[in-house]
This record gives structure tokens, sequence and C-alpha cells, in this order.
């Protein structure tokens, strides 16, 4: 019997892309939902497939055993001018999350965003770091968004992510110092850890008392070194397959297998490939992770 300390589940941006909308764009709620049964897993989180309806979405998973663990809420704290919208809208999110059972909220800023930052152009290329003053602003923000989410009884897990102002080492490092633990968690996702830069087993070990939430996501190597040569934007970047599920990319799982094993971490660790899943069937990448996870855990187990 393999033995977990954290119970495994799985993104639906394996079967359709958020970031990309044309990756899986025919594929229904149905089809995802039956794939996770198939792969015997329990805990998904919220896509743009599903039901936006609460109570039929509880529905809908309750009659399959699975969990709704946490919905991703873009936030623009750095902008004082917006907090009161903001703060507004994430107490909604958090309603929403509460009535489906999540305890997490995977929370980003996107001020400063190359995608998601509606004062961009589309002529630019790089993210626009935030002031010492926006920072702030931001960390103000994410306390008062915090807040809610304890409100609640949920956790703010603060989600790094690729092409974001919080991306690189020294901006995740300088979140977790600047911010209440009782009011903002971590979400470790190995993938955009070292999308940004930072050793995925390094972040771990540093933050791991931070930690509330995770997302388990390999990258290729080559396809970041062709990124970063030919200076491809985060969705580029994407679109061209630099994530994939672990044990298929170049990321050594094995040690932060351990390390969350040996922490004994018990949350949620999602499967997440966010690649075209014409080229790269869900169903069949997610098996070959599980059973690669497995095998880590198996190696560890018989010495």
């Amino acid at each position: 019997m393999i033995y977990r300390t954290f119970r495994l589940g799985i993104h639906p941006i394996n079967w359709v892309g958020e970031d990309v909308a044309e990756h899986g764009s025919e594929t229904t709620f149905e089809d995802i939902m039956a794939d996770i049964g198939r792969l015997g897993l329990t805990g998904t989180e919220m896509g743009r497939k599903y039901p936006k309806e609460a109570a039929v979405l509880k529905e809908e998973l309750g009659r399959r055993g699975i969990q709704l663990v946490s919905q991703w809420k873009s936030v623009f704290m750095s902008d004082p001018e917006r907090r009161k919208e903001e703060l507004a809208a994430y107490r909604q999110h958090a309603e929403f999350l509460k009535e489906l059972g999540a305890k997490v909220i995977s929370t980003a800023e996107i001020g400063g965003s190359l995608h998601w930052d509606p004062r961009r152009s589309a002529n630019e290329r790089e993210v626009r770091r935030l002031t010492d003053e926006e920072w702030n602003w931001f960390i103000e923000g994410l306390h008062q968004a915090g807040e809610i989410a304890r409100e609640f009884g949920m956790k703010l897990t603060y989600h790094h992510h690729g092409g974001t102002v919080v991306e690189r080492p020294e901006e995740i490092d300088r979140l977790m110092e600047s911010t209440d633990p009782e009011l903002v968690s971590l979400l470790y996702d190995t993938g955009h850890a070292y999308y940004g830069g930072y050793d995925p087993l390094q972040l771990l070990t540093k933050h791991y008392d931070r930690i509330a939430y995770v997302h388990l996501k390999d990258v290729r190597q080559s396809v970041l070194e062709q990124g970063r040569t030919e200076n491809w934007d985060f969705v580029t970047c994407i679109r061209k397959g630099v994530f994939t599920v672990p044990g298929d990319g170049d990321l050594e799982f094995a040690p932060v297998i351990r390390e969350l094993n040996r922490r004994g971490y018990n949350g949620w660790a999602m499967l997440e490939g966010e690649q075209d899943p014409a080229v790269h069937p869900p169903y069949d990448y997610a098996r070959n992770a599980i059973l690669y996870l497995d095998s880590l855990i198996r190696k560890e187990e018989t010495g």
C-alpha cells in the first residue's frame, strides 16, 4: 500500500487551459469528471467548464464523491483606489467556496502583470515590478483579504506565479517576510517556483511552515531555455509546452515528495500539467504521473 501524508487531487487545467483559451475548448465538464473518476482521485479545483452556480456544482461533485478544494482569485491590491471593489469581490468569492466546502483560496496579484493587468498594452513584453509603495499597498490589501478568508474559516493561500509580480525568489521571500502568517499562507507550486528561478526543494524547506496548499507541476527544461533565449512571455511559454505533469519533465520530485511526507504535510496536492490536451492526453498523462509519484514513495518505503 502506498502511503502519502497528503491528499492527491488534480486540477482541471490538465483538460482545459485557463491562460490559453484554445486548450481544451471543446472539452466538457462531464469529460473532466469522467476522467477524474477513472483516475480514482477525489479533489479538484474550479475550472472554467464547471457549473457556476454553487448549488448545482455542489450536487454534481457530491454525487461523484469529489471535493472542490479551491479556486483561483485574481486580486489588484497594489492599487488602493481599487481596494473597496477588490475586497467586495473577494468576499463574494469566499462565500462561493465556503458553500462548496473549500478550505483554501488560491490568490494572486495581477497588478503589473503582463497578461492580466488591464493597464498594460499589447506591445509590452515584461512584467512591471511593484514599487516599494505599491508593495505596501499590496501587503495591506492581502491582510484585509486574509481577514475575510479567516472569517469564513478558510485560508488565503498566495500563489506565486509566472508572469506576475510575485514570481522570483526575492519576491516570494519578500512576500513571506512582509505578511502575517495568521492571514497569508503560501500555495507552493513546484513548476512556477522553477519557472521563476527558485529551486523547488529550497522553497519548500525555507517556507514550509507557511504552506497550506500544493500544486505539483513539472517543467521541460529545453522549452524553458528556448523561451529565455527568444524572450517569450509567460503565455507563449505555456503554448510551447513549458509545463507538464510530474515525471514527464526535468524536475526532481523525489526530494520534494520525501520532504512533504517527512514533514507530515496533510493538505491537498494537485497534479497539474497546463499543456495542450490535444497533444498530451490528460487522462494518460495524469495516470502516468500518479504511477510515477507512487513509485517514488515506494522506493522510500522499501529503503
